[in-house]
Parts: structure tokens; sequence; C-alpha cells
């Protein structure tokens, strides 16, 4: 147990220290070679800032889940696990030439499907998509378009200094707690491994908040934040799954709704508003929940203090559900949240904002 505490703690520091000490690389070699975000009427920064903070984020996290299977001799470089790391270079890739050259929508959505079957098809067998929800054709779609929409969600949500890497960073730490509460004597190694992923991804993202907390030095960019919404939404298949063998009931499938309901909520609030309006869902501006926080409270900083306030109350009410293992305490604490989301949305639908031309239909 103590060499285990160990572990842990050597591939948390390791992979905050290695993206903290690379960023800064990273950061004159976007300015060397012009990969910067320049500003628009649609985005919050008023001066050209880098973009490859994503790749910075990847590598730490792709590096240290290599050095995770290296140090025990009782992880592999199987086909999950190759699959699992080869969906993270593939999504980054997606999101540098994204970043670079732009890309379009339908494109961008099918290497995002691309990715999640990669995924799917690496970590669950034909007969385990059959028993998630009774049928392969029922389970696919549902497990691809999850990960398709967090993907889109976390790539939505980054729009404002240090909001997701912070954001993840805490999302991170809920998995590892996960895995450490699910830790039994039938899957110790399993768990050890979850829980070191999510080390490695919180790690990363903590190291990468410093220079991207607001005034940021650096931003994700698309290639970082389709990344985290890559993690976050594999990692939430796979806290459903375990949810489900420990508590054998299906309705904890539940369990990573409730574990990431703000990234729902955002990118809900967004599309119900801009559908109503009028507007373009898909384009970029500043009517997020986070810019109109924001215009409220005149602070960055504040408001990004409250986005990860709200999710750490999310991922400790996760776990205390998890732990005790009544449905009727997950059917009602998702309840409660979906309701206070909608109260929310309604308060902040009333929140002026800035539309910029892009978002208006012709």
């Amino acid at each position: 147990m103590n060499f285990r505490i160990y572990e842990y703690l050597n591939v948390f520091i390791m992979s905050w220290l290695f993206v903290y000490s690379l960023t800064p690389f990273i950061i004159r070699l976007a300015y060397k070679i012009n990969f910067v975000d320049k500003p628009e009427a649609r985005k919050m920064h008023l001066k050209s800032t880098p973009l490859m903070g994503g790749l910075g984020v990847a590598l730490g996290f792709v590096l240290l889940c290599i050095y995770d299977v290296s140090i025990s001799s009782y992880r592999y470089f199987d086909i999950p696990m190759l699959g699992y790391l080869a969906g993270s270079v593939i999504i980054v890739l997606i999101g540098v030439i994204d970043d670079k050259m732009g890309m379009r929508p339908l494109i961008k959505m099918a290497g995002q499907f691309l990715v999640s079957f990669i995924f799917i098809f690496s970590n669950f067998s034909l007969q385990e998509l059959e028993a998630m929800f009774g049928s392969i054709y029922i389970s696919l779609p549902i497990l691809a378009l999850w990960m398709v929409g967090l993907m889109n969600a976390l790539n939505f949500l980054d729009n404002m200094d240090g909001i997701i890497s912070g954001m993840a960073g805490i999302l991170g730490l809920g998995f590892f707690a996960f895995a450490l509460s699910n830790s039994t004597a039938s899957n110790p190694h399993a768990m050890a491994l979850i829980a070191l992923i999510s080390l490695s991804f919180a790690g990363s993202t903590f190291g990468f908040l410093p220079h991207n907390f607001n005034p940021a030095k650096i931003f994700l960019g698309d290639a970082g934040s389709m990344f985290i919404g890559y993690f976050l939404s594999s990692m939430g298949i796979f806290m459903a799954q375990y949810a489900v063998i420990k508590h054998n009931d299906k309705f904890f499938f539940l369990m990573p709704v409730l574990f990431l309901s703000y990234a729902i909520f955002d990118i809900s609030l967004v599309s119900y508003t801009r559908k109503r309006d009028g507007r373009r869902v898909m384009q970029g501006g500043k009517d997020h929940s986070t810019h109109r926080i924001n215009n409220v409270l005149g602070s960055v900083k504040v408001t990004a203090a409250i986005i990860y306030s709200i999710n750490i109350l999310i991922v400790l009410t996760s776990i205390i559900v998890f732990l005790i293992g009544s449905r009727e305490l997950l059917f009602f604490s998702t309840l409660l949240f979906a309701v206070f989301f909608l109260f929310f949305g309604r308060k902040l639908d009333q929140v002026p904002v800035v539309i910029p031309a892009n978002q208006k239909k012709a």
C-alpha cells in the first residue's frame, strides 16, 4: 500500500512538473512559427496568444501513461491501452490541423467519431457492448454520441482563461477518487491503472493551468479541448461500466451524466438559446455560461473560481452517491442538479451578451 501511495504521488508530480516546465518552450515555439490565436469579435483576448497548449498537456499525459504501464509487471501495452493512446494522439492531431488551417465541421466530427470507435472497439468486446444496453445497435450509437458530444462540449467551453484546464484537473482527481473507492480484491490492478491514468491527466492539466490562468500566456486550442473531451468521455464510460458492475444495477449508467453535468449544462444552454434566437449553433460566440457569469461579476478569475467550485461539489456528490450505492440517491442527486442548472440557466439567459456577426444567419 505504501508503494502504491508513492507511485500515485510520483506520477502526479512528474506529470505536473513535465507540463509546467515544457509549456514555456511551447510558447516560444508557437510565436516563432506564428501558431497563434488572433483577436476576434467572438473572443475574449485582446492580443495574439499561442495556441499549442494542448500539445504539451497531451504529450505529458501520453508519456506518463507509457510510464504507468512500463513500471509495473502486471500492466501491458495491450490492445485496450494501445487503442486508448491511439485515440488520444489522433484527436490531438485533428485539433492541431484545425487550429492551424481550419477544418470543416463535418470533417472534424468524422474525426471525432473515428477516435470514438477506436476507443470503443479496442476496449470493449462485442459481448460487452451487447450487454450494456441490450443490443450493439443501441450501445454503439450511445457511446459514440456520448464521446463526440463531450468532445464538442469541452471544445465549446474552452472560451475563457483557465476554465477547462482547471475544471479538467478537478474532474481528473474525481476519477482518481472513484478508482480508489472502487478498488476491491477482485480488481486492484484495473483500478490502480485507472487511478494512475487519471493522475497523469490531472497532473498534466494542473501543470498547464498556471500558464493558462488569467491573464493567459497560452491557450489549449482545439487540440487541447478535444483531447480533454476525449479523456473525460472515455473515463466516464469506464466509470459507468464499473459502477454498474459494483452495484449490479444498470441505473448506474447515469453516474457519468451526473459527474460531467456542468459540461452538459453549458452546451445545452448554448445550443438551446442559439436555436431559439435563430442563430448558428456551431459558431463560436460570447454567450456561454462562463461569458454570462463574467458579464455579471466582471472578473475572469472569479468566474473560473465559481466553475471550479461547482465542479468540486459535483465530484464530491458523485463519489458519495457511488459509495452509498443507492439508485434512489443517484436519481435524486441527478434530478437536483438538473433542476439547479435549469434555474441557473434561466437566470443566465437574462444576462445581456454580445452576439458576433458570425452567429447571425443570413
